[in-house]
């Protein structure tokens, strides 16, 4: 048993004092969006128009937005108990996903917006950035965050 279980204080009342790894990821995650998005944003061109392009961009703003949001709120609820950070997760992983429905419904009848792209870059760059970033981070508790790279360890 630990000192903080033996003093009555359960673990999900015990809160995080670490380095916050969170923001870390998420910054990587806006990086390597970045890199990404002229290509998105030359096929949404290509294949729809200026308004492609205009879709591909405000959906792919909506998800690194969301990204960074995660990190943000997953941080500040990892400072002050594990028990929040549970809920923040799996709540505030809803609330984001309800923003961003809330986002493309409120320019869904817009003469810019292309539904094909728009809904697309939100499936694809999701999915596509958390798999890429899967490659960069760090499974070890010994480097919480991004992998090290060769220079720093």
């Amino acid at each position: 048993m630990t000192a903080a279980t033996s003093a009555g204080v359960g673990v999900l009342a015990s809160n995080d004092q670490g380095p916050a790894p969170e923001r870390q990821v998420a910054k990587d995650i806006l990086r390597r969006g970045a890199i990404a998005l002229p290509v998105a944003l030359l096929v949404g061109f290509i294949g729809w128009g200026p308004a492609g392009a205009a879709s591909v961009g405000f959906a792919a703003a909506l998800v690194l937005a969301n990204f960074w949001l995660a990190a943000v709120l997953l941080g500040w609820a990892a400072r002050i108990s594990y028990g929040l950070l549970m809920g923040v997760a799996l709540f505030g992983f809803l609330v984001r996903m309800g923003l961003i429905a809330v986002a493309v419904m409120a320019v869904r009848d817009q003469g810019w917006v292309e539904p094909v792209p728009l809904g697309a870059t939100l499936v694809v760059t999701h999915l596509g950035l958390l798999f890429w970033e899967t490659r960069f981070v760090s499974a070890s508790l010994a480097f919480p965050g991004l992998k090290p790279s060769p220079e720093e360890s």
